[in-house]
């Protein structure tokens, strides 16, 4: 790995704090071996939210597997983004399932069903049904073949819109979501216009390391700042008429 301190990144001021900043390290990823890439940025770029993904072969064979390279991108057109890496003996399940149906179905990963989740994680034969290895019950969609985990709290049917390999048999997925499942037991407020309750949701998250997960419980607040109110205020001056 090569490493070396960034010239431009050595302790500064903070104008913001009045505090140095920290000393900063220099990453090249084009020098860097993929698997410290991928290191990297999963160690940097957390929690990430899992997209339990359900997919159907052409021969219809159903799939399940999760994915932490995901997440939502656009309410209109509503879109969800999901990255599925390449494997080095064969394509993914997953992948290979997206590009010949162009159909998929993303489910929101609880706590109490963590333990099932992380079955599923497991490079099966593609003639297994992770579903049933799992002992997950599932239910028909409304809008496309593959089917939905019952027991998911909140599951998006997708249709594929987009695709774009980044790189060998990495590939990245835009889905447009046609329909959403929502557990009642998760809704709250008006019944016209209900919102999700995060706390009943009780989703985890993919964090660092290849086993390290985070269970979404720990929020806070913040306002969001308005314009008016924080833009900064024109100096007052004031001048003088030339005398003749």
């Amino acid at each position: 790995m090569t490493l070396r301190l960034d010239d431009a990144a050595r302790p500064a001021t903070d104008h913001a704090t009045d505090a140095p900043c920290p000393a900063m390290r220099h990453f090249d990823f084009a020098t860097l071996p993929a698997p410290d890439r991928y290191r990297l940025l999963t160690a940097a770029v957390l929690p990430r939210p899992i997209a339990w993904a359900v997919t159907r072969s052409a021969e219809g064979r159903v799939n399940a597997a999760p994915y932490s390279f995901f997440n939502v991108f656009g309410s209109d057109r509503p879109v969800v983004c999901l990255g599925v890496l390449a494997r080095p003996d064969r394509p993914k399940d997953t992948a290979v399932n997206i590009r010949a149906t162009r159909e998929f179905v993303i489910n929101l990963v609880p706590f109490a069903l963590a333990e099932a989740m992380n079955l599923t994680c497991v490079e099966a034969p593609p003639e297994v049904d992770e579903t049933r290895l799992a002992g997950l019950a599932t239910l028909p969609s409304v809008a496309v073949r593959p089917p939905r985990i019952a027991a998911s709290p909140v599951a998006f049917e997708c249709r594929l819109i987009h695709e774009f390999e980044s790189g060998p048999g990495q590939w990245l997925f835009v889905g447009e979501v046609l329909h959403a499942h929502v557990a009642t037991r998760v809704l709250t407020g008006n019944p016209e216009r209900p919102r999700i309750d995060h706390e009943a949701l009780d989703l985890v998250a993919r964090m660092h390391g290849p086993s390290a997960y985070l269970r979404t419980r720990d929020v806070f607040d913040l306002v969001r700042p308005v314009w008016a109110d924080t833009a900064p205020q024109p100096t007052e001056t004031h001048c003088k008429e030339r005398q003749a």
